[in-house]
């Protein structure tokens, strides 16, 4: 089923300009084909791998990296060992984010019990102020509770 680029726009969440964008960079699996008229037509095939190209995107993947993937995989059989190992540098990487993104919950985590704390107690006052200097009302910031 062909469909536009208005349609594919639609369907898949990004604008004509992004689409347009990921067309100039050489994202798209296939690439896109254009009617006499230079209208582009898109099948269901370049939806799917907008999907998981926008994923990887929004996992922090560069486009370098997707052009890599998706240049290899254009090749053919025959370097699926190569496009393994991209997928799993990436991995990695989306790993360590989601490692760093756990550390910051538990200190956000810290951060509300802290506030839980010292509103329950009606201490909301002895709360670090950093325009308040030591010695105030609060004393040393609780962890920096502030």
């Amino acid at each position: 089923m062909d469909l536009s680029i208005g349609e594919v726009a639609q369907r898949s969440g990004l604008s004509v300009h992004a689409l347009r964008f990921y067309e100039r960079e050489g994202l798209f699996a296939n690439p896109v084909r254009r009617l006499p008229s230079g209208r582009r037509v898109y099948h269901e095939e370049d939806l799917e791998w907008l999907a998981v190209c926008v994923r990887l995107r929004s996992s922090g993947m560069s486009l370098a990296q997707i052009r890599e993937y998706i240049d290899l995989a254009r090749r053919g059989p025959g370097n699926e060992a190569e496009r393994l190992e991209v997928l799993r540098r990436h991995e990695s990487h989306v790993r360590g984010q989601i490692e760093e993104l756990e550390e910051t919950l538990a200190v956000v985590r810290e951060k509300v019990r802290i506030y839980e704390e010292h509103l329950a107690r009606g201490e909301a006052d002895r709360l670090w102020n950093p325009s308040r200097p030591y010695g105030g009302p609060a004393e040393a910031p609780e962890g920096c509770a502030g």
